[in-house]
Formats: C-alpha cells, sequence, structure tokens
C-alpha cells in the first residue's frame, strides 16, 4: 500500500503543468514585443529610403526645368525639403553632381538626410540616407532664353 501511494503522488506531482503557460508568456512576450518594434523601426527606415530616392528625383526634375544654375539649386532644395519634412531627423543636404548647367544636358543632384528609423527603440543610432537622381535638361526651353 505504501509503494501505490507514493506512485500515485509521485504520478500527480510530475504531470502537473499548472503554471506553465504563464512561465511561457512570461519569457516570450517581451522578446515578441521586441521583435515587432524592430520590424517597424526597419519598415520606417525601407520607407525612409523610399522617401530619399523619390525627394532626389523630385529635386533633379525641379532643377533641371529652370534656366540658371542659381535658381535650379535653389528650387531642387525646396522640392527636396518638400518631400522630406516628415522623414528626416535634421537638415536636408542638397548637392549638384553634374558638371556644369550651361553646357550641360542633365542635371543630377544627391539628396541625404538623417531618418528616425531606430529613434522609438530609444537606439539614438544615426541613420543617414543618400539618394542620387539625374533629369534631363530641357534643350528647347534653354534655347527660348
Amino acid at each position: 500500500m505504501r509503494g501505490g501511494a507514493r506512485c500515485g503522488w509521485r504520478a500527480t506531482r510530475l504531470g502537473d503543468d499548472r503554471g506553465i503557460s504563464t512561465v511561457e508568456v512570461v519569457i516570450l512576450a517581451p522578446v515578441m514585443i521586441l521583435f515587432l518594434l524592430v520590424l517597424v523601426a526597419m519598415g520606417q527606415l525601407v520607407d525612409g529610403r523610399g522617401a530619399v530616392d523619390s525627394a532626389a528625383r523630385d529635386a533633379a526634375r525641379s532643377g533641371s526645368l529652370q534656366w540658371e544654375a542659381g535658381t535650379a539649386m535653389s528650387e531642387a532644395r525646396r522640392a527636396a525639403e518638400a518631400d522630406l519634412s516628415d522623414v528626416c531627423a535634421g537638415p536636408v543636404e542638397v548637392r549638384k553632381t553634374s558638371a556644369g548647367f550651361e553646357d550641360a544636358d542633365f542635371f543630377s543632384v544627391e539628396v541625404s538626410c538623417q531618418v528616425r528609423g531606430l529613434a522609438m527603440l530609444g537606439l539614438n543610432v544615426p541613420k543617414t540616407l543618400t539618394g542620387k537622381a539625374t533629369s534631363p535638361l530641357d534643350p528647347y526651353k534653354r534655347k527660348a532664353g
């Protein structure tokens, strides 16, 4: 009788898994939340990459429609800043990468800024994204002026 009672006690003791779900949730919930936050941060970086490339394209196009180099750069800068106003954490830099303006066939710019991707996780890691674009200068508009 003594052996049977011990065997029954051991069976209920070994088969009792109450509370294991609580332990699993306590361990896995923070890991899953962190994983979701990293996914959101990476999504913001991908969105930032698309926004910077789009701003470079818009800046090149805006600059290529102008008659003078100074006006072209100011319009390119204005277009890039308008596109990136809610994406960048700092100033938007616009650099002309084409050789000239008066005798050139293309207007090329490089747009760069720091995006906020990882700041939502508390990681202040600056990530600078750069986009390049080229737009042809309109030969008919330039000859008319």
